[in-house]
């Protein structure tokens, strides 16, 4: 992905080097898929006009929370916090009430003030030793923390029509806080950046996408300003969230662990030195500008090979950012060569460079972004013909990757696979593991990008992530107990209430659809994981299976994703009579050999989306456990299921995939069916 960074010193290897070497990560990140850092500065990044107050000579400063714009949660106290000299004297005054307090010995403060009304703007202005910050353009309203992985962080600006969707915004009662990616081995006091922005199309581009669309749905019907606080993380671990305390570890074992990643930290980096033997600090590849690896006459026999599609850091480079190529012969005939040819190489992390028998076919910026390429027949030959790619990366991932169906040759209309191993050769390396495993590690996203929001009094929690914590099976099972500990101990740790309204997403359909029904599958059980947590009071979910995509982690339709939160929050949050929830699985019945099952959440009635009352998705099985797809059509408010492959059913399944593509069970309002089983098969 595009992050663009200073070089960094190449670390040799007699150094120890660990990402833990500090306590606290001053270089922030902005992150936008599994693992993968994509933006990073040496310098706290502001979004939008609002700058944090900057520390008084006194040392008297407010809470990184407290910058122009904000928002602040209605109907509750509100504590304002921030340090001072030591028990220094503190006058603030909000609103028009003004309360004191006095910095004890480590000057920290806290006042506190009455409940407010929605409305505003506010100022609010603290005083002490001479010394007055003023904070302008506050909104009291509701405040809801965006939180998760990738496709939570993922921006407007990355998202479907976001041209159009940036240049509508017109909604300054909405506003947003982005917490910079950062951690920290203790818990902090402290953000290591942030401020807040509204939603105008300068700013917009830059929100969290669900976040952003969420929050416009609610407008219309909760009229009241909305803070979204967007603290996510691309391809971070559900452990990383959760608190030493929510994790069971005491001071000793939290140590053991720490010192763990660390060990692994230097055999990753021993591993890739003792690989490329020196890490190259210039492309060998460019020489005054000459791309002299993409000559097509060049002797590649010495190169190593690698897998393609896959990230380099998982085929025996780990830890590894910089510039590496990739070479690959195919052949032409004579015909073949005299038309031009569409080249695919899917989506690409970060940017590269293309070429084909030295003449460029393409260059694109953008890890997400599909490389489709264009050959002329001035390019080609007949017989064999050289693909080079220069693939730049600045921050995990790493490569050419993807399906492996996006890679290909499209001549006169007909796709011809590329090979599945090309050769390979790094051109400039350097290390960047944090960046990489930093967002695995259990606490250490929670100590520093959760735990200094717990002061701030919040309406709820909007939760997108798991993808990260569906590699398999095993996985998926365990994300039921880790989910429901993380939304019970953030409700615990939270100041203020302790059942705010929890929403989440769960995943939507991603991988290649399945030919046959699946015994197993990761997506599936971790959907399972997800909705188990409605059993705890004032949650909900989203259901999403209909807006993913095969091929891509990050679908771009987060328009659908946002609405369909908002409907959650209306009913679960603000009590309103909304239907919010597509058909749940409520019971079944089995008669003649069919099964009969009936529905909550039908509202309006049940329908099957492009296919009359023919029903997809669902598959059925005997004593014999095996699984086939079944045959199911709309029965007034049920859905009757049958096989003639299965005289005696026992189970069924519905959407039971990673990608569930023929699932078109909704309700009239819209809203697709969530799906389930009825077996507890393991």
């Amino acid at each position: 992905m595009p992050r663009r960074s200073a070089t960094g010193t190449m670390v040799p290897a007699a150094r120890r080097w660990s990402f833990f070497s500090r306590t606290r990560m001053h270089v922030t990140r902005v992150v936008m898929a599994c693992g993968c850092v994509v933006g990073t500065s040496l310098a706290t990044p502001v979004t939008g006009d609002a700058q944090p107050a900057a520390p008084a000579p006194s040392g008297l400063r407010l809470s990184k929370l407290f910058t122009d714009g904000m928002v602040v949660q209605r109907d509750v106290r509100l504590p304002v916090w921030g340090w001072a000299a030591p028990r220094a004297a503190v006058t603030v005054t909000f609103a028009g009430n003004t309360t004191r307090g006095t910095a004890n010995d480590a000057g920290a403060w806290t006042v506190t003030f009455p409940a407010m009304r929605a409305g505003g703007p506010h100022e609010l202005t603290v005083h002490s030793a001479g010394t007055r910050l003023h904070v302008r353009d506050i909104l009291v309203g509701d405040v809801w923390v965006a939180s998760g992985q990738s496709n939570m962080e993922w921006p407007v600006r990355m998202a479907n029509d976001s041209a159009r969707e940036i240049a509508v915004a017109n909604d300054s009662r909405v506003r947003h806080f982005k917490v910079p990616t950062s951690w920290a081995e203790s818990p902090a006091e402290e953000l290591v950046g942030g401020s807040w922005a509204p939603a105008t199309p300068q700013h917009v581009g830059a929100f969290s996408a669900v976040g952003y669309f969420f929050a416009r749905e609610l407008r219309k019907s909760v009229n009241v300003p909305i803070g979204l606080i967007n603290t996510s993380w691309g391809g971070s671990n559900i452990e990383t969230w959760l608190s030493r305390e929510a994790h069971g570890l005491n001071d000793s074992a939290a140590a053991a662990l720490l010192k763990r990643e660390r060990e692994s930290v230097d055999a990753i980096r021993d591993s890739l030195i003792a690989r490329l033997g020196t890490l190259p600090t210039k492309d060998g590849g460019l020489v005054n500008g000459r791309a002299v690896w993409a000559d097509p006459r060049l002797d590649d026999a010495s190169w190593a090979t690698i897998p393609v599609p896959s990230h380099w850091e998982e085929a025996g480079y780990p830890g590894m950012d910089g510039i590496a190529w990739y070479r690959v012969a195919f052949t032409l005939s004579v015909e073949e060569a005299k038309q031009s040819v569409r080249l695919s190489l899917g989506p690409i992390d970060d940017d590269d460079i293309t070429w084909v028998n030295g003449v460029e076919v393409g260059r694109t910026s953008g890890y997400a972004t599909p490389r489709v390429y264009s050959i002329s027949p001035s390019a080609l030959r007949s017989g064999r013909n050289v693909l080079v790619v220069r693939v730049s990366d600045g921050g995990g991932g790493g490569g050419v990757y993807g399906n492996a169906g996006l890679i290909h040759l499209e001549i006169g209309g007909v796709r011809r696979a590329l090979p599945a191993t090309w050769k390979f050769k790094v051109g400039e390396a350097s290390l960047r593991i944090d960046g990489q495993r930093i967002n695995k590690v259990p606490m250490v996203l929670y100590n520093q990008m959760v735990h200094p929001l717990q002061r701030f009094p919040v309406k709820g929690v909007l939760w997108y992530q798991g993808e990260s914590n569906a590699n398999n099976v095993a996985q998926a099972a365990a994300y039921r107990d880790l989910f429901a500990t993380l939304i019970t101990s953030w409700r615990r740790e939270w100041a203020g209430t302790h059942d705010f309204p929890f929403l989440w997403v769960q995943l939507t359909s991603f991988h290649a659809p399945d030919s046959v029904p699946p015994e197993r599958s990761a997506w599936a059980t971790q959907r399972e994981s997800m909705a188990a947590a409605l059993a705890l009071p004032n949650t909900g979910q989203a259901i999403t299976i209909d807006v993913g995509d095969a091929d891509d982690i990050h679908p771009r339709n987060k328009q659908d994703v946002g609405a369909r939160l908002a409907l959650v929050a209306r009913k679960v949050a603000y009590g309103q009579s909304v239907v919010a929830s597509g058909p749940t699985y409520r019971r079944h019945t089995v008669r003649d050999g069919r099964v009969w099952v009936e529905f909550d959440n039908v509202a309006g009635g049940l329908v099957a989306r492009g296919r009359d009352a023919l029903v997809g998705g669902f598959a059925i099985a005997g004593t014999d456990q095996r699984l086939v797809w079944a045959q199911a059509r709309i029965d007034g408010d049920r859905v009757v299921v049958w096989s003639d492959e299965v005289r005696e059913p026992v189970a069924i399944r519905y959407a039971w995939a990673d990608n569930p593509n023929t699932a078109n069970l909704y309700n009239r309002e819209g809203l697709p069916a969530a799906p389930f089983r009825t077996d507890t098969w393991p």
